[in-house]
């Protein structure tokens, strides 16, 4: 049975570290950013997000994803409004690489749904780079839809 269980403090310092260099990671491949300001974006970002308060950020939510107990990866949800409404936005769903393909991703992401419900809220969002299809397919296997593409070339 998939589970979560919320993230501890021991845990909380080095998955920032991990989330802040594959976030700035992607930007760089999938989003055009050269290396020096994806990292600073990631920082930023990572920092208007959770400030000083981290795991304590009121209406954040960051899980450990559990498979029978043992750590398969991480949920972090928020509440947000969107449009007039109340959403719960994904920000990051990882599932320990040697562990994909297993239907955990999936299993993940059913829970975030039980966590909309708990909270009353009825939408989930996220955003996906362009470059992530394994992501992009699973997303539209569960019914959500893409509301908004951006574009590039390099030249």
């Amino acid at each position: 049975m998939t589970s979560l269980r919320p993230m501890r403090e021991d845990e909380f310092e080095l998955y920032r570290k991990e989330a802040t260099a594959g976030y700035a990671r992607d930007m760089e491949l999938n989003g055009g950013l050269p290396p020096a300001a994806a990292k600073e974006k990631a920082r930023g970002d990572f920092e208007q997000l959770l400030g000083q308060a981290g795991l304590d950020t009121p209406g954040h939510c960051i899980a450990v994803v559990e498979q029978e107990g043992e750590r398969v990866g991480i949920l972090w949800v928020a509440e947000r409004e969107s449009h007039g409404r109340s959403a719960l936005f994904v920000y990051d769903v990882q599932i320990d690489e040697w562990l994909r393909g297993r239907g955990l991703g999936r299993a993940a992401m059913l829970l975030c749904e039980e966590e909309a419900r708990r909270r009353g809220i009825g939408r989930i969002e996220l955003n996906v780079f362009g470059g992530n299809e394994v992501a992009r397919r699973l997303y539209r296997s569960l019914g959500y839809a893409e509301v908004s593409v951006g574009m590039g070339k390099e030249l």
